[in-house]
């Protein structure tokens, strides 16, 4: 969510016209974030979020913004992006592909307790089983795939040790996804990117998920290991929370019970989920591209999380 594409308030308020969404009260750019343009916008109906989209292009971003269409029609909190007259909600703007989404109301809980991870438990379970319709069709783009083409790019940057652990794991992640019991999960469209920041509350409850542009098809386990893995550890060390780790493994089972299979993989897929992120945390950071408002993401953190997933794996009894 930084600014690499600025906009002015006149190319915000065309937008928004076409949009029919009324004059533009308000545009001011987002920090944080790495990916995407992204700004907040007032206008004289409402307010609402301007993405444009750096990496993404056309051919892709369909599957992102009708999934959440289809998810919100589902009654799922998510940013339901805005139609032209036409219907349609892919839109152009200073030359690259963009999208207007309602503002969700409430504030991320960096801090989550335990009663927070049941809510967000629970959610993921609901929007895995309301996009089982969906009749989009995409991959995870930040797959097993890139992960293999994007890890000889980024270990000359390494130290021997970190070198070692990744490359090891990435031989791992490759032989799992080879098994059967791997191909045998359930799959459907996940988020893929559900940290704490992508998730809203309002008194206690969630009131909304968003930022769906890592979304894919894959295993429904991979997504709740991401979850996992950010929601229910300790982010100064990486260490796995108990409390925390039971109580949005019980809410996701409550809506929908895990297999077997599932329940064996799950220490593998939490595993897979840190080494996605500390790959992509790498990339950027090493080989970032220019930004206003641009600040990468320490990419040690996952290296934490790895070690501890691969040195403490989590058992389901």
């Amino acid at each position: 969510m930084a600014v690499f594409t600025e906009v002015s308030a006149d190319e915000a308020e065309a937008l928004l016209r076409k949009l029919n969404l009324g004059a533009l009260k308000e545009l001011r750019g987002i920090h944080g974030g790495i990916e995407n343009t992204n700004y907040f916008v007032t206008s004289e109906s409402g307010d609402y979020v301007l993405t444009l989209f750096e990496r993404l292009d056309f051919e892709h971003l369909p599957f992102y913004l009708h999934l959440m269409k289809h998810l919100a029609h589902h009654g799922i909190p998510v940013p339901d992006p805005q139609p032209d007259a036409g219907g349609e909600i892919l839109h152009s703007l200073r030359g690259k592909p963009a999208a207007i989404v309602n503002r969700l109301p409430g504030h991320s809980e960096l801090a989550p307790a335990v009663h927070h991870c049941a809510e967000v438990g629970a959610m993921v379970a609901r929007m895995h089983l309301a996009a089982r319709d969906y009749e989009g069709r995409q991959p995870n783009l930040r797959g097993l795939a890139w992960w293999n083409e994007t890890v000889p790019v980024v270990l000359p940057f390494l130290e021997a040790s970190q070198a070692a652990l990744l490359t090891g794991e990435l031989a791992y992640q490759n032989h799992v996804a080879a098994g059967s019991a791997y191909a045998a999960l359930p799959r459907g469209p996940v988020h893929a990117d559900l940290f704490r920041d992508n998730v809203m509350f309002q008194d206690g409850r969630l009131t909304g998920v968003f930022d769906f542009y890592f979304a894919g098809v894959d295993s429904w386990l991979f997504d709740l290991a991401v979850c996992l893995n950010d929601w229910c550890i300790d982010l100064a060390t990486g260490r796995h929370e108990p409390d925390r780790a039971r109580a949005l493994l019980a809410a996701y089972m409550r809506v929908r019970p895990l297999s077997a299979a599932e329940r064996g993989l799950l220490p593998a897929m939490l595993r897979a989920g840190a080494l996605r992120f500390w790959v992509s945390r790498l990339w950027d950071f090493h080989l970032p591209r220019d930004a206003a408002l641009l600040k990468p993401h320490d990419p040690t953190h996952f290296e934490r999380v790895l070690r501890e997933r691969v040195a403490h794996p989590l058992r389901m009894d």
